[in-house]
């Protein structure tokens, strides 16, 4: 049973996701909160491993709150669940640490494929705000310095993540275990200094 939270200040929105959630046998909404500061104090209290995040919060921003999120709690994962598809929010959401980003008018379906997908190591994106980010990516210079710092293999991983692979799919390609991907995404985290699969991959240009 996979631990859920959702931090939204629209109320019909906010029961939507509950409802959503505690639908499926799979999932459970252990906390609901309307605010940012809400979040931070309770749901470090009940640990779930997903959060379903607004971006828009009164007083303190849902980025804001990404981040301060991962500092207490670095394995958490967060989607944002939003009506922004502007660029500025996205990336600035996804550097927070962020490791998803969907749109609120993405269907129940949706909603609960991006849990699970995330709960696997992928990274569920909208249709729309996946073709900003590559958009972004094939703009970016490489960023040689921070990459050269990589060993071979954690340059072979971090070219699986950029399209999407999640941890299983590059597991199985480079047949090593998962928990072997998990050890050089942390190095890998450490020498990008950064804090997501996103903003790793946001260090190259994904392979062509």
């Amino acid at each position: 049973m996979v631990k859920v939270a959702i931090v939204e200040d629209n109320k019909i929105t906010r029961e939507s996701l509950e409802t959503i959630v505690n639908l499926s046998p799979d999932y459970r909404c252990v906390c609901v909160c309307e605010t940012a500061e809400e979040a931070l104090r309770l749901i470090p209290k009940h640990q779930p491993e997903v959060v379903l995040m607004d971006i828009q919060l009164p007083n303190m921003s849902g980025v804001e709150c990404v981040a301060r999120l991962k500092e207490q709690l670095p394995s958490v994962q967060v989607i944002m669940v939003t009506v922004y598809q502007d660029p500025d929010r996205i990336f600035r959401a996804l550097r927070a640490g962020a490791s998803g980003y969907l749109l609120k008018r993405a269907t129940p379906e949706k909603v609960l494929n991006a849990i699970r997908d995330v709960q696997q190591g992928g990274v569920p994106m909208s249709a729309e705000i996946a073709r900003k980010v590559i958009k972004h990516f094939q703009t970016q210079p490489v960023a040689t310095a921070e990459v050269e710092k990589l060993s071979p293999r954690e340059r072979e991983i971090l070219d699986l993540v950029a399209p999407g692979f999640s941890n299983k799919e590059i597991a199985d390609r480079l047949n090593i275990s998962v928990e072997s991907i998990r050890w050089h995404l942390k190095n890998i985290y450490h020498k990008l200094h950064v804090h997501s699969r996103t903003e790793a991959a946001s260090k190259i240009r994904p392979p062509v």
